[in-house]
């Protein structure tokens, strides 16, 4: 049984930030980690399948690369566990760029340029395996299926970039972790699957979670708290969408869509307040965004491709630490054990999702 996708796991503006000395380490040691991660053996095609990642007869599951589920017999942990390291360091990487780039940029004009350089790079990879054949790989099944699922991307995207410059790291990984919660909520309502008990327990307990590291009450409850639950709910909604294309469009059909409608969003409504050009001195952060953006979801579906998601699942709460400490150490933010508290009771909720979409059925008597 293949894990559930939705168990996959990837704006006040404040006071500009500097580019200081611990930040350009920190630029160096991205360089050193993702070209270390990305040196390993990625999941393999399945057999007979060479093509995976551009044939859409071949099962995949959702997410930005296409894996083959790993049965608990076939585990690998231990190399599940490098590659989740690689996307944990990706997605800290991200972050920390996203918010460097928006002392100069916006969030759009930011993601106009994540995906105009995601797009070149895709590009580049149907040129290398579709050579002449390239509009039957990247045709959609579902124009407007892709429209819709690439609109919710791209907010939830925006509220992301815009999160992390308003509230502290942790706290907005924190709220991102309810993702999978609402996706539990959502699909009922947009895939008819059957609303349980157990998913009411889990809307429920995560709620509560959220209720902790937002903490109404004792500390303003700010537009940055408000873009982290609405950034989940965006993604969720990313997922049961990209659920639906993925059964008939290839993996480099829908990052070929993505990449290409976001760009355009992106530049659109970068005219809102004025189109900015970027200076050399973010240039990198930009190309770093735009790479670890990619690697990020390629690491963490290999992982998945080497160990089942009750596997691979709590490695992923363990960006929570990192992204805190980071946070502490580049931009002094406070290490608040409500959020670890908060982040702990999200956890327990997405873990009895988890256990109850992967155990297997009673058989019928």
């Amino acid at each position: 049984m293949e894990p559930r996708p939705e168990l996959v796991g990837v704006f006040i503006w404040p006071p500009a930030t500097t580019l200081n000395s611990r930040s350009i380490v920190f630029a160096q040691a991205c360089v050193i980690a993702c070209g270390g991660f990305l040196s390993g053996t990625p999941a393999r095609c399945p057999p007979g399948a060479p093509d995976c990642l551009t044939r859409p007869s071949v099962p995949r599951p959702v997410a930005a690369m296409n894996y083959r589920a790993a049965s608990p017999a076939r585990s690998q942990p231990f190399k599940a566990a490098l590659w989740m390291c690689g996307a944990i360091g990706s997605f800290t990487f991200m972050a920390v760029s996203g918010r460097e780039i928006q002392i100069e940029l916006d969030s759009f004009e930011l993601m106009f340029w994540r995906s105009f350089i995601g797009l070149g790079l895709i590009v580049a990879i149907f040129s290398a395996l579709n050579k002449g054949k390239a509009w039957p790989a990247i045709r959609p099944t579902s124009p407007s299926l892709h429209l819709s699922r690439n609109v919710v991307h791209f907010a939830g995207q925006n509220l992301w970039f815009y999160g992390i410059t308003v509230i502290p790291l942790s706290q907005l990984v924190a709220l991102e972790f309810t993702m999978p919660i609402w996706v539990a909520i959502l699909a009922p309502l947009l895939l008819g699957e059957v609303f349980t008990r157990r998913r009411i327990a889990v809307a429920l307990l995560g709620f509560a979670g959220i209720l902790i590291v937002a903490q109404p009450g004792t500390q303003p409850l700010g537009s940055g708290h408000v873009a982290g639950i609405l950034c989940a709910v965006g993604f969720a909604m990313n997922v049961i969408l990209t659920k639906r294309i993925m059964r008939d469009d290839s993996v480099l059909c829908v990052l070929f869509w993505m990449t290409a409608l976001q760009t355009l969003f992106g530049l659109t409504l970068a005219q809102w307040g004025g189109f900015t050009w970027p200076s050399p001195a973010i240039w990198g952060w930009l190309a770093l965004v735009a790479l670890t953006g990619l690697s990020a979801h390629y690491c963490l579906t290999s992982a998945l491709g080497l160990a089942p998601a009750t596997v691979v699942a709590p490695m992923e709460f363990f960006r929570l630490p990192i992204i805190a400490l980071v946070g502490m150490w580049l931009y002094a933010e406070a290490l608040d054990p409500f959020v670890f508290l908060g982040a702990t009771i999200i956890f327990a909720a997405n873990w009895l999702n988890l256990t109850a979409s992967t155990r297997p059925a009673a058989p019928s008597k």
